[in-house]
């Protein structure tokens, strides 16, 4: 049985911490974890005509939603890749150099430039070693403000992206952004899973001069860890006025995405 953090959510804190995303993958693709591909052409609609600035990707773990932009690849590939018994004997500074010519291989956009943010020093680590991040920082914005190396590292980015990072960091950590952020331009891609309220993040935004708005629908994140913690997300939903008939109650995690622009 996995762990609980808050009332919802299966705690899976330990695969962020190892030196590669081997343990990441092998723990979520068996759960059809999705939401960097559903992300994938909405993010692009944004880039558009806009990749002269960089992309700040918020929980950015491994570097996946890098990988999907700049590569192509999903979870469900690495997944394949890993499964090679050559690989899977490598250790991790021989992997991540195999990733890194990997991925330098497989690139797509080669336009689009990302930065990490996330408080996993390993998994910064790594996203940077394999090439899927420009640059990036293991810093914890819902605990401290951001260090003088992050401000000044993300001075200009023009595009916010977090595809699962709402409930792990809150309001506090897109203020200490904002803070540093020029708000001229910025744009914000956020999905949010629908046991979480982004409205205190949208008031934020709001008071930075950036409108919110709801893209149509639901995307499927990834199905439930175990009955428990779908019986957490059910209850979680529906004490937030949501139905969870087609989506929860069906055994996925689902999400909104809210697309933020300036005013």
């Amino acid at each position: 049985m996995t762990g609980r953090t808050a009332e919802s959510k299966a705690d899976f804190s330990r695969i962020y911490t190892r030196p590669d995303p081997r343990e990441f993958v092998a723990a979520l693709a068996p759960l059809s974890y999705q939401v960097p591909r559903l992300a994938r052409p909405i993010v692009e609609e944004e880039l558009a005509g806009r990749t002269d600035r960089p992309v700040l990707d918020v929980c950015c773990s491994y570097g996946v939603n890098s990988a999907q932009l700049r590569c192509g690849v999903d979870l469900a590939e690495l997944a394949d890749r890993y499964a090679d018994p050559a690989l899977a004997a490598l250790d991790p500074a021989a992997l991540t150099a195999a990733d890194a010519a990997f991925f330098a291989q497989r690139l797509v956009a080669p336009e689009v430039t990302v930065l990490g943010l996330d408080a996993s020093a390993p998994a910064i680590g790594y996203a940077r070693a394999a090439g899927l991040l420009a640059d990036g920082w293991a810093e914890d914005l819902e605990s401290a403000a951001p260090s003088a190396a992050l401000a000044a590292g993300i001075a200009d980015v023009g595009t916010v992206v977090c595809t699962g990072g709402v409930g792990y960091v809150g309001e506090r950590t897109f203020g200490r952004l904002l803070d540093v952020l020029d708000p001229a331009g910025l744009r914000l891609v956020v999905f949010v899973l629908r046991v979480f309220d982004y409205g205190p993040i949208a008031e934020v935004l709001a008071g930075r001069g950036l409108v919110t708005e709801k893209r149509p629908g639901t995307f499927p994140q990834r199905r439930f860890a175990d009955a428990a913690e779908q019986e957490a997300a059910v209850h979680d939903v529906r004490a937030r006025g949501l139905d969870p008939a087609g989506r929860e109650a069906d055994g996925w995690y689902h999400a909104e995405c809210f697309v933020s622009r300036p005013a």
